[in-house]
């Protein structure tokens, strides 16, 4: 696979000078994740670095590697990774000369990996599910994920995840309570496991032991970590980029396999309206909190707050870049398992170009309205979205 950079000219100075931190936010969606890894290295070729990193799934594995890697090494890894697990079809190089030819193409990679499974990432089963013991991970999943925990012991240093100055949250679920949990290495000590537990996608994965507990991929109940970073982080002024896998607004669906995709689509797109109305709903009730404090005496408030006092309620500022993949070129309802090495191209490109457009803005970079708690923007609207730019040959 050929994830050739092409060089962007940089600004000198720090696009995100106006504020305290600056998150990346990656929602889960399998071989779709090429996208966000795109998008990522247009953020650091500008020179745009997180502070903090929160991932779903893909979006978690992906959060790894940039986190567990020093910034030089972070792009390398990611192409590197994506190269291990994309799928080469015989007789691919006919499949771009006709719709049909693609189409066809696609779906054999689909089939492939639900048959063979996806090198360096997981295999089938020796026998299916219902002629294995009661109780282990052969019988309650397709497949076995061994092979991606060696593959992130090669792309990700845990020892600079858990010593580094980044933040690392990944998104699971435990099993028996269907409770989503955070594994975050700012009160933890991240492994591969975490990584795997937000990615065991059920019932094609199997549930990840941790601590005598099992969990599963945090897309169950929320594919995106955005409400975990707004509720547990923002005590500063706050830059998100959140890089979404699957848009809730799409085409009416012409066929079956349009059905199917779309259904998929409404079901793992991010609710970030929802995340973002609570957030403000809580940012507004809270500086009516302070602005009323003024006027009620000390003694009252030390009754009511104790040592904690309204002044001190979270009164940080958010931007929240979104970027979601919109692309609807050719995707068929496969595209979130379908790794075919030219599938994965065209995701990381489609990542480079809309991540390109929004870092060419300048509305982000500054609080457009000083008093404002949130501001979200979103470039790449369906109805204005450009022919993607022919980025790689």
């Amino acid at each position: 696979m050929s994830f050739e950079k092409t060089t962007l000219e940089t600004k000198a100075e720090r696009l995100t000078a106006a504020y305290d931190q600056t998150v990346l936010v990656l929602q889960g969606g399998g071989a779709l994740g090429a996208y966000q890894a795109g998008a990522y290295e247009i953020l650091h070729e500008n020179k745009v670095e997180p502070d903090w990193v929160a991932g779903i799934s893909i979006g978690a594995i992906n959060a790894a590697i940039i986190a567990g890697n020093a910034p030089e090494h972070r792009i390398s890894h990611l192409r590197q990774f994506w190269k291990d697990i994309a799928t080469t079809v015989p007789g691919e190089t006919v499949a771009k000369k006709h719709d049909v030819s693609d189409y066809t193409f696609r779906q054999m990679s689909g089939l492939i990996s639900l048959m063979a499974g996806v090198q360096n990432f997981y295999r089938p089963w020796f026998l299916p599910p219902w002629f294995n013991q009661p109780g282990t991970p052969e019988a309650t999943s397709f497949y076995d994920t061994a092979p991606l925990r060696e593959t992130l012991l090669r792309h990700v240093d845990f020892d600079r995840i858990n010593t580094g100055a980044m933040r690392l949250s990944l998104g699971a679920v435990h099993v028996k309570t269907g409770n989503f949990v955070y594994f975050d290495n700012r009160d933890r000590q991240i492994g591969p496991e975490h990584v795997m537990a937000s990615a065991a996608l059920p019932p094609g994965f199997p549930a990840v032991h941790i601590d005598g507990e099992a969990y599963w991929d945090g897309g169950l109940v929320s594919n995106t970590p955005l409400s975990y970073v707004l509720d547990a982080g923002v005590a500063k002024d706050t830059l998100i980029f959140q890089i979404d896998l699957f848009s809730a607004e799409g085409p009416e669906p012409g066929n079956m396999d349009d059905v199917q995709e779309r259904m998929k689509d409404i079901t793992y797109s991010s609710r970030t309206r929802l995340n973002t109305d609570a957030f403000l709903e809580k940012y507004r009730l809270r500086h009516a909190i302070r602005e009323l404090a003024k006027h009620v005496a000390p003694e009252v408030l030390e009754t009511i707050c104790g040592s904690r006092q309204p002044a001190d309620l979270y009164g940080g500022r958010v931007s929240l870049v979104h970027i979601i993949n919109r692309a609807n070129r050719r995707e068929i309802q496969s595209k979130d398992y379908e790794f075919w090495r030219a599938s994965l191209e065209e995701h990381w490109r489609d990542g480079r170009h809309d991540a390109g457009i929004a870092i060419a803005e300048t509305s982000w970079r500054t609080f457009s309205d000083p008093n404002a708690g949130l501001a979200v923007y979103d470039y790449i609207r369906p109805e204005t979205r450009q022919k993607p730019l022919k980025l790689w040959p």
